[in-house]
């Protein structure tokens, strides 16, 4: 039986190459959702320039205007609602052609980027109101990107929570330390 040495130098590459793939194939990811989001914005005669990145590990699509943004916000919809369903059919378009499940998350007119400004409030509030009275925090149901971004804002002030519930009205806990 031969025996294989691996050096570290030869993890460190394919460390390097397998990060290599990895952003290549979340930029195709963000290539293609921009295709499909350029052909709605056609259909739909809507203007808006899309920019496109990589962001923890999942391409992130941004639908911006600079013109008052008052068309594209027919796209993000009442709290969000028109633009969760535009990133689902995104996920699914990316799905087709690259027979993987996306992780893509949409922006339009800098609905998210707000949104999750006033999120970290609301997790950095709980967290303090459940610190002061030692007593759980329920929160409002959310999207799963809305927990998200309340758990870490919890985390960061150095408490933990919980999702609970089934979908539509699963919500954060805070916990009290």
């Amino acid at each position: 039986m031969k025996e294989s040495t691996v050096t570290d130098t030869q993890r460190q590459t394919g460390a390097a190459a397998e990060g290599t793939d990895t952003l290549s194939r979340l930029e195709q990811e963000g290539e293609i959702a921009a295709d499909y989001l350029e052909g709605l914005l056609d259909i739909a005669d809507l203007d808006g320039d899309i920019d496109m990145d990589v962001e923890a590990d999942r391409a992130a699509v941004s639908i911006i205007s600079d013109s008052t943004s008052r068309d594209l916000q027919k796209l993000v919809g009442r709290d969000g609602e028109v633009l969760e369903a535009l990133q689902e059919l995104t996920r699914l378009a990316v799905n087709r052609e690259t027979g993987d499940r996306s992780r893509l998350m949409l922006d339009i007119a800098g609905f998210r980027a707000r949104r999750r400004e006033e999120l970290a409030q609301v997790g950095a509030k709980a967290a303090e109101e459940a610190k002061s009275t030692g007593e759980a925090v329920r929160l409002d149901p959310m999207t799963p990107f809305e927990r998200k971004v309340v758990h870490d804002a919890v985390a960061a002030a150095g408490l933990r929570s919980e999702s609970e519930g089934e979908e539509p009205q699963r919500r954060v806990v805070v916990l009290p330390a």
